[in-house]
């Protein structure tokens, strides 16, 4: 694995830390593949109890895809192909056997976001913010399987006016939404909060904790309807090219609608 994404065990926990402080530690494809290896690592070694995914840095868990890896888009499929690798990906972290914690320090958004979504409990500091403001920056959107994420987590109404709106959430909303789970004051806190959890989490029984995360998942998938008609329409417009450009070139965009 790079160095834009390191994998640890320390003890009976896995660690990852997206590893790109510099750009507020948004995705590369490989960086997304690499979560499916630490889960895969997860589930080989019967000694690791947890999982905990952080950013390096305090100033972003993950600050969503690096927008640059979409210049080479052309067409719908490209969308659809893409949407079809976030799907796996995210399907392994929420899927795999053993417990997630997601210690968010910082932006959060975006597949961020999803990330986020997909772990079983989220710690967060107080300067956290939370949101997928795609409706102001990008003009592109999100598959089913994460409007689902967003929808059971924080309630169908809180989830669109984040979406509608493209604001970001603060870490005290997040925690009232129930998305968060604890708040920490700084840094130094969250590092011991999410040692404290862990601990907790590796002396239950591995199966009974299974049994929960795949009961709720099961139930979350079973109302996920197929929306590859959506990302076609909203993927494959001149309004999500044109986002990219003027994202890229920090100047605001001009939607059309087209």
């Amino acid at each position: 694995m790079s160095d834009d994404l390191l994998i640890e065990r320390q003890g009976a926990v896995l660690r990852v830390v997206f590893n790109r402080p510099d750009q507020r530690n948004a995705m590369t494809w490989e960086m997304y593949d690499g979560i499916a290896e630490a889960c895969d690592r997860a589930e080989a070694d019967p000694g690791i109890r947890a999982m905990v995914l952080r950013g390096a840095g305090d100033r972003a868990f993950v600050a969503g895809t690096d927008i640059g890896q979409f210049t080479g888009f052309r067409s719908a499929e490209d969308g659809v192909a893409y949407e079809e690798r976030m799907a796996a990906v995210l399907d392994r972290l929420e899927g795999v056997r053993v417990p997630t914690v997601a210690a968010v320090s910082g932006f959060c958004v975006g597949g961020g976001l999803a990330l986020a979504a997909c772990c079983d409990l989220r710690i967060a500091t107080r300067d956290s913010r939370f949101g997928v403001p795609v409706a102001r920056t990008l003009g592109n959107c999100l598959a089913m399987n994460t409007y689902s994420l967003l929808a059971f987590h924080l309630g169908p109404s809180r989830a669109l006016d984040l979406l509608l709106r493209a604001r970001l959430m603060d870490a005290e909303e997040a925690r009232t939404a129930g998305f968060v789970a604890e708040l920490c004051e700084d840094a130094d806190a969250l590092d011991a909060a999410v040692e404290q959890v862990t601990g907790t989490l590796a002396g239950h029984a591995p199966l009974t904790m299974w049994a929960a995360k795949e009961g709720m998942r099961r139930l979350r998938r079973s109302t996920v309807p197929d929306g590859e008609d959506i990302v076609r329409e909203v993927w494959g417009s001149e309004d999500f090219r044109h986002g990219v450009q003027a994202f890229l070139a920090k100047r605001r965009p001009e939607w059309t609608g087209r």
